[in-house]
């Protein structure tokens, strides 16, 4: 059989009967000088070794794993990457983040996390904690204030909120954060002071009953109180004075700014709250623990000295139930969507979407009529609740009181939600995405407030709005003014005199609706659903 590699004679193989040879390696070898021998081995192991060098750095230069392993052994970038001041370090900012929000346990969801643990480092921990130095500390000393509160065709002024970023000592009973501030640069005083009122509506009427707290700039940590308590998370300082335990004054003056201010931190931050009252706490206590992971601190009552890294003193807030992105009050451009979806989460409601019509043979929408006891009241409610069931609601009426997680529960169980303008429409954050809300708007020029306040945001909640303008024979004020009164032929000349007219003579009104006038506009309630 002949060989591709060589040929040769063809024989048997093996030796001839009866002759046994030496094996052939054997006797060639032994004809081999042994000098010669081992210079051949040398030499042959020279080779292979150089053979194996060669394949090993083609696969190392065309590997991609190979490369990119390597890179990360040695931290460094790949040869053609040209560093920029900050472009190596953000995406490693970037990766931390999502990472430290996918490690936030939910109080509600996680099981092992415990009712509202203490944001104090034990004493174990304590030595490892860094606050900021006079030179060299891990975080450098900043601090920004935003003042610019006022915007264009918005009337109400925002007061200032003051960031800070170092070695933060916040005494309540001092009513100081005490700021270590080597530079003494800052927007302070000549005492090296920051007073702010951290109520989030500049009212002159109101901030004069708002905790001022001082942000005071020292040289040194010698210059400022030991600390009682170390936090490693974040604070942010704020009041619930004012208008407050007025629901729609809870939404814009407190809870919509906490969650602007808060929310991105994910549970890891500790409030500690001015103006302190425990009713109302006690009242929104499912939102504070859906914004912190602890409890609240009594900054009227504290006598401890509490050290942070970073905190805000104030809250950012927006408008009246709008959010709308901003480089420094909402840089995360959240929306009322996110707010809306916020809080039925923290109370646990059960409805993302209003029920679709014809889904379920004989279910009626259901509508929710918002009943009020003081002023604005709809004289005919039940006038107008036998209308909207004619019409193929299954109607409930109530009325919004202190228990909100139990309203809650009842306004999203609503697909339409209708009130006379007023706080009671502030409910409207609770229902589901898509349902419909009717608004009855006074006699008084109110189409400003009707929609800056509920119209706007009830859209931005991506909810269907509709709303009814009473007419002057359906407001109680045609029995107290004649009809040739400013508030029938000029209605704009109350808002001309300022507030306390306004609060007198249009919020004091209540309505009366013509059902025939009023009925197209329940149809089209109707019809929203549809669509």
């Amino acid at each position: 059989m002949a060989s591709t590699a060589y040929s040769r004679p063809s024989k048997p193989p093996g030796p001839a009967p009866g002759d046994r040879r030496a094996p052939r390696l054997a006797k060639e070898l032994g004809r081999i000088e042994p000098k010669k021998l081992g210079i051949g081995l040398v030499a042959g192991c020279c080779l292979a070794l150089l053979t194996y060098l060669s394949f090993a750095r083609l696969f190392a230069i065309y590997s991609p794993v190979f490369d990119s392993t390597s890179l990360v052994m040695k931290n460094a970038p790949p040869g053609n990457y040209t560093k920029t001041p900050g472009a190596e370090e953000q995406p490693v900012q970037q990766k931390s983040q999502v990472e430290e929000e996918k490690k936030v346990p939910d109080a509600e969801t996680d099981p092992k996390m415990s009712n509202l643990p203490e944001a104090t480092k034990t004493e174990d921990e304590e030595e490892e904690a860094t606050v900021t130095k006079p030179s060299g500390g891990d975080t450098e000393a900043k601090i920004s204030c935003d003042e610019n509160g006022v915007d264009e065709g918005f009337p109400y002024a925002r007061p200032p909120v003051c960031e800070l970023a170092g070695d933060i000592r916040i005494s309540p009973k001092e009513k100081t954060m005490f700021f270590v501030n080597p530079s003494g640069a800052g927007p302070f005083d000549a005492n090296g002071e920051k007073k702010i009122r951290p109520y989030a509506r500049k009212d002159d009427f109101l901030l004069p009953g708002v905790v001022e707290v001082t942000v005071k700039s020292v040289p040194s940590p010698a210059a400022a109180p030991a600390c009682t308590r170390r936090h490693g998370v974040p604070a942010v300082v704020f009041s619930v004075a004012g208008y407050t335990d007025n629901f729609f004054h809870d939404n814009t003056d407190v809870l919509i700014p906490l969650f602007l201010t808060a929310s991105h931190l994910k549970g890891e931050v500790q409030l500690l709250i001015t103006n302190f009252k425990p009713w109302w706490v006690r009242k929104f206590t499912p939102l504070l623990r859906k914004l912190s992971n602890y409890e609240v601190i009594n900054f009227d009552e504290d006598q401890g000295v509490h050290c942070f890294e970073a905190g805000h003193l104030g809250l950012y807030r927006d408008r009246d139930l709008i959010i709308s992105p901003h480089p420094t009050r909402n840089p995360r451009n959240y929306s009322m969507v996110d707010y809306n979806r916020f809080l039925r989460r923290a109370f646990g409601l059960p409805r993302d979407a209003p029920a679709a019509l014809g889904e379920e043979t004989g279910k009626k929408p259901a509508m929710l009529i918002i009943e009020r006891k003081g002023t604005r009241k709809l004289l005919n409610l039940r006038e107008v609740a036998a209308l909207c069931e004619e019409l193929g609601f299954a109607v409930s009426v109530a009325e919004a009181g202190a228990d909100v997680r139990g309203f809650a529960e009842r306004v999203n169980a609503a697909d339409v939600l209708l009130a006379v303008h007023g706080a009671g429409l502030t409910n409207q954050v609770f229902l589901p995405t898509g349902a419909v809300m009717v608004q009855i708007v006074p006699w008084g020029k109110m189409d400003w407030m009707a929609t800056n306040f509920y119209g706007q945001p009830a859209r931005d909640m991506r909810l269907r709005y509709v709303e009814y303008y009473v007419s002057e024979e359906e407001t109680t004020l045609k029995d107290k003014y004649p009809r040739d009164h400013y508030v029938f032929k000029n209605p704009q000349a109350i808002h001309a005199q300022g507030w306390p007219a306004l609060a007198e003579i249009v919020m004091k009104q209540d309505v009366m609706v013509n059902v025939t006038r009023f009925k197209p506009f329940l149809l089209k309630a109707l019809d929203e659903l549809q669509e």
